[in-house]
């Protein structure tokens, strides 16, 4: 089970990583919108980070070598969840900090994100 976690993650971490690197202006409108929608826009970024994280969590138990970076992942997702839905005046103010003229800030967590996901494809190459 942790395999198929790991790929899960995988192909995630890409798609998303691409995705923040090559289209930032896009997510930038994303998370104006929903922060434009107050608590509700927060609870659906709690959403998104509980689900992804708690996946993680449920199988994906490893705290030793590289994929405990995929751990330490789940668990953040699943705190920022946690925060979101708790105190959602916080994650309002943190969405209050994304700007379609900055959008180039996205470049740089989309580039972590598929640093994680090669850390992730090297150690399912190497551990088979």
């Amino acid at each position: 089970m942790e395999r198929a976690i790991q790929v899960f993650a995988m192909i995630n971490l890409v798609t998303i990583g691409l995705s923040h690197v090559v289209q930032p202006r896009v997510w930038a409108e994303f998370f104006v919108a929903l922060r434009d929608k107050g608590d509700r826009g927060v609870f659906v970024v709690g959403f998104m980070s509980l689900a992804f994280g708690s996946l993680i969590v449920a199988f994906h138990n490893v705290w030793s070598g590289l994929p405990m970076v995929l751990t330490i992942l789940g668990w953040a997702q699943v705190l920022k969840g946690l925060v979101y839905f708790t105190f959602p005046s916080y994650g309002l103010r943190k969405l209050g900090i994304v700007d379609v003229e900055r959008a180039r800030m996205f470049v740089w967590p989309g580039l972590a994100l598929l640093v994680i996901a090669g850390l992730l494809g090297y150690h399912l190459a190497v551990s088979g």
